[in-house]
């Protein structure tokens, strides 16, 4: 994504006068209100993530999200309600992943803790037994190529903790999982084990999604959590000839129908000018897919629900998407986009929630620097709620294809990131996680900016 945020910014002036910001402070505060008092929020992230659970496109639970969101969208007071198809992939886990130490000591050692990496090929029905060839970075795996042949590669790299905000350590590190496997089926490897991509104090693997570069072949790819990865690299240290034994049981199936799910309310004064707000509603299989993405659903269901009840109709047509296949293929945002694109759709911003229900500190934006002033000079309305940051550059995955396809300005809900990636794509993303408190806070942050918004445009 172009990073809009320029020294510039801060020369552009937006006056607001004093009458229309204690105008608009009374309606924020009737929104905050009514999110804080009668959300449905946390009832609604109870009953997805309880009743349908992990939710993987493709997968039997998919459907049944589909069918929630139809549901929940209609129970908000959404005007129109429905389906977007769109073909999604189909992989499968399979049977437990299995990782085992083979040494020539004498103690006895747990299997170690992995999760197949999304999209992975598995591995021979009978599991592959091979050396292990520990690497740093990129940079080590080049210089030790011609030692690679026939092991398997472990991909030691990383969080960096100097990182204050823990997404930028997700950004450097993700490239191990998502280009790991081919760069080291370049050079003869058999599979990889890549460190997870968290700095959690706990020893849960934390899966998510790989890909391929058909120009090398396709071999196993898991996880490993991170008390287990210092222990494969200690031992690592101490024996030349360890090998470890690893067993994959996932597979990808053809594609098959996934849908957006989408809700509408139709613009008093321009209704053919768009507003879209949010969240993926695919999780990965391995949790409840609690923080992510079912937050950013509720909280994008509860802005619509509490714009009707607090009886505000909005200018532009506020539309509400819960998009598909967002873990493993983007195939869900890439429709909408293509959609909007092919019938000329006016949109004006899309939001999207998708960085966990914790506490919000603002937004990040993608769009031009005087768009993003004006935004900026209605900060003080937010200063009261504890909302302050609106100078960071970023914007969703989902909204993203509506950047690139036909440019239009987005954002993304951006709350406290330091507890986000003890959980991200791993076991312990579930409902008891979410504050209830906290999750209402960013559904009224994400209310009170798309409020704003609608009224004065960009």
């Amino acid at each position: 994504m172009r990073n809009y945020l320029l020294p510039a910014l801060l020369a552009f002036t937006i006056p607001v006068c004093a009458q229309q910001q204690e105008s608009d402070s009374l309606v924020l505060r009737q929104l905050a209100t009514e999110v804080l008092t009668h959300s449905k929020a946390y009832s609604n992230l109870r009953d997805l993530t309880q009743q349908v659970g992990g939710r993987l496109a493709g997968s039997p639970q998919m459907v049944k999200a589909e069918k929630w969101g139809e549901k929940v969208l209609k129970d908000a007071g959404a005007d129109t309600v429905y389906m977007q198809a769109c073909q999604v992939p189909h992989w499968v886990r399979g049977a437990k992943e299995e990782v085992r130490i083979i040494s020539r000591r004498r103690d006895f050692i747990p299997p170690l803790n992995v999760l197949a990496l999304g999209n992975s090929v598995g591995s021979a029905p009978s599991g592959i037994t091979a050396p292990v060839l520990e690497v740093s970075s990129f940079e080590d795996l080049e210089a030790k190529k011609d030692q690679v042949k026939g092991k398997i590669v472990f991909y030691n790299y990383a969080f960096k903790p100097e990182f204050i905000r823990t997404f930028e350590s997700y950004g450097d590190a993700v490239r191990y999982r998502g280009q790991g496997a081919s760069r080291a089926a370049k050079y003869g490897a058999l599979a990889v084990v890549v460190r997870s991509m968290t700095h959690g104090a706990n020893n849960l693997p934390h899966t998510g999604a790989m890909h391929y570069n058909d120009s090398f072949p396709k071999i196993p790819a898991v996880a490993i959590g991170l008390e287990d990865a210092e222990l494969l690299s200690n031992r690592l240290k101490g024996e030349s000839d360890m090998k470890l034994y690893l067993k994959t049981n996932c597979k990808m199936l053809p594609d098959t129908t996934g849908h957006n799910v989408i809700g509408e309310i139709r613009g008093t004064e321009f209704p053919d000018q768009i507003i879209t707000v949010g969240g993926h509603l695919d999780s990965w299989d391995v949790n409840q897919g609690a923080h992510d993405d079912g937050t950013g659903c509720v909280q994008s269901v509860e802005l619509l629900r509490a714009f009707k009840a607090a009886g505000i109709k909005p200018k532009r047509t506020i539309r509400i998407v819960l998009f598909a296949n967002e873990e493993n293929g983007s195939r869900g945002g890439k429709k909408y986009a293509a959609e909007a694109k092919a019938k000329g759709e006016h949109h004006i911003f899309a939001l999207e929630s998708d960085a966990g229900g914790f506490t919000p500190r603002g937004f990040s934006f993608t769009m031009p620097a005087e768009k993003q002033a004006k935004i900026i000079s209605w900060a003080p309305l937010f200063r009261p709620y504890d909302v302050y940051d609106f100078t960071s550059a970023g914007g969703g995955v989902d909204v993203g294809e509506l950047y690139e396809a036909i440019g239009t300005p987005m954002g993304e809900l951006m709350p406290d990131s330091q507890r986000y990636f003890d959980l991200h794509h791993a076991a312990n993303d579930t409902f008891e996680a979410v504050n209830k408190r906290e999750l209402e806070l960013g559904a009224f942050s994400m209310a009170g900016l798309i409020y704003l918004i609608d009224k004065y445009g960009l």
